[in-house]
C-alpha cells in the first residue's frame, strides 16, 4: 500500500495547510472575490487567488522564474523536512517528482507578448518559463534530484493523474518516494477561453444549483510526499479512463466517470457503500453538474454524502485533483466536518439525479473520501483516501 507522509497546499482557503483547514470548516475563503483586468468582456469576475507574498526565486533559477513555481515552492516549504530527511534516507536519484499543471508559466508568455506587442521591453521572458514541462524540472532542480521527474498536461485531471504516476512508479521499483501535485496560476487564456465557451461565471460560481451558469476560475498548488512506509493516511485506491466522447463535454451517460469510479473502488477492494464522503468534480457548468449527479445517483444512491469545494478554492484547473485530494486528507488527519454545498443563492436544482449532496456540515462517519476529477476529452480520474490508524 502507498501511503500520504505530508501534505502542503496553497490556494484561495489559505496560505497554510493550518488556516485551510480552518476556513474549509468555517466555509470561508478570502481569496475568492471580483478582481478586475482578467476578463475581456467585462471589467470584473470572481477569480480565487491566492493572497500575499510568495517566495522569491532567485537569480540562478530565473529561467524558472514563474509564479506558477512560486505558488509550487509555498507548498514545498510547507513539507519540506520531511522531503529533507526523504532525501537523507533514500538518497535524490530514488525521489520522483511527478506534477500536473494547464497552464505552467502562461501569464508570464502573455504578458512577454504583450510587452513585445507594444514594442516594449521584455528583459525578464525566457522560454522555458512557459514550457508544460516546467514546473516538474524546476521542482526536480531545485531539490537536486536525479529521479524520474516530468509533468503531465491533461486539463482538470492533471494533478490526480500526478498521484496515479507518482503511486505507479514507487509500485514498479522506479523510486522509493514520490513527491506528487500541480499547480496553475490565474492566466488570461482560459478564463477568457471558458467564457467564449460560455462557461464561465463573472460571480461566485454555484455547483449543483438551479441557476449555476458556469466556472470560477482559481489558482493554486499542492504537493504530497508518497511512500511506502505506513503513515494514517493512505491512498487506497485509483481509477482513470478516457472516454474520448467530446472536446469540451462529458459522455450523456457518464460512461467514462463510471469506469474511473468502478476502478477505483476495485483497486481498493471496496463497495460503495464503504465510502463516508464524495468530493465532486462539481464545476456548476450544467453538462458536468447534470452527468456527475447522475453517475453518483446510479452508482451510490443518495446514501453517500458529497459536495463540491469549488466555490471556496475556485475551479484550479491543473492543480484541481490534487488540491480536492489534498482537502480530503485533511479532512481525515484532522477529522473536519464535511464541507456543505453553498446554497444560500440559489437552491439545488430540482432536475438534477438525487444523491447525497450536502445542505448542512456533518462529521465524516466511515474514514474513506472518494474524489472525482473530470477533464476535458473525457479524461478522468478517481483518487481514493483512508484513514488507516
Amino acid at each position: 500500500m502507498i501511503y500520504i507522509s505530508a501534505v502542503g497546499m496553497i490556494n484561495a482557503l489559505g496560505q497554510s495547510v493550518s488556516e485551510i483547514a480552518a476556513n474549509l470548516a468555517g466555509g470561508i475563503a478570502p481569496g475568492m472575490r471580483s478582481r478586475e483586468g482578467w476578463l475581456q468582456s467585462q471589467p470584473n469576475a470572481v477569480l480565487g487567488a491566492v493572497e500575499g507574498e510568495l517566495p522569491a526565486i532567485p537569480d540562478s533559477f530565473a529561467a524558472h522564474r514563474t509564479r506558477n513555481n512560486q505558488l509550487l515552492l509555498a507548498a514545498l516549504t510547507q513539507i519540506q523536512s520531511v522531503v529533507d530527511e526523504a532525501i537523507v534516507r533514500v538518497g535524490p536519484e530514488r525521489i520522483a517528482v511527478v506534477l500536473g499543471t494547464s497552464t505552467s508559466g502562461l501569464d508570464e508568455g502573455d504578458r512577454h507578448v504583450n510587452h513585445i506587442l507594444n514594442c516594449e521591453a521584455s528583459p525578464s521572458w525566457q522560454y522555458p518559463q512557459q514550457e508544460l514541462g516546467d514546473p516538474s524540472r524546476f521542482l526536480s532542480s531545485w531539490l537536486a534530484l536525479n529521479g524520474p521527474a516530468f509533468t503531465l498536461s491533461t486539463a482538470c485531471s492533471s494533478s490526480a493523474r500526478a498521484i496515479i504516476s507518482g503511486r505507479r512508479l514507487i509500485e514498479a521499483g522506479l523510486a522509493d518516494i514520490a513527491i506528487v501535485g500541480g499547480a496553475d496560476t490565474l492566466s488570461r487564456m482560459p478564463i477568457n477561453g471558458f467564457d467564449s465557451l460560455e462557461s464561465l461565471s463573472t460571480t461566485l460560481c454555484q455547483p449543483f444549483c438551479r441557476d449555476r451558469c458556469g466556472i470560477t476560475i482559481g489558482e493554486g498548488a499542492a504537493l504530497m510526499v508518497l511512500t511506502r512506509e505506513p503513515q494514517p493516511i493512505a491512498l487506497l485506491g485509483v481509477g482513470e479512463s478516457s472516454d474520448g466522447y467530446h472536446i469540451s463535454a462529458p459522455h450523456p451517460q457518464g460512461a467514462g466517470a463510471i469506469r474511473a469510479i468502478e476502478l477505483a473502488l476495485q483497486d481498493a477492494g471496496l463497495s460503495p457503500d464503504e465510502v463516508g464522503y464524495i468530493n465532486l468534480h462539481g464545476t456548476a457548468t450544467l453538462l458536468n453538474d447534470q452527468i456527475e449527479s447522475k453517475v453518483v445517483h446510479d452508482l451510490f444512491g443518495e446514501g453517500v454524502p458529497c459536495s463540491s469545494t469549488k466555490h471556496l478554492t475556485g475551479h484550479t484547473l491543473g492543480a484541481a485533483g490534487i488540491t480536492e485530494a489534498a482537502l480530503c486528507a485533511l479532512i481525515l488527519q484532522y477529522d473536519l466536518p464535511l464541507p456543505p454545498q453553498d446554497f444560500s443563492r440559489s437552491p439545488l436544482d430540482p432536475a438534477l439525479p438525487r444523491c447525497g449532496i450536502l445542505h448542512a456540515a456533518e462529521p465524516l462517519k466511515r474514514p474513506i473520501i472518494l474524489s472525482n476529477s473530470f477533464a476535458f476529452g473525457g479524461n478522468n480520474a478517481t483518487i481514493l483516501l483512508g484513514r488507516v490508524t
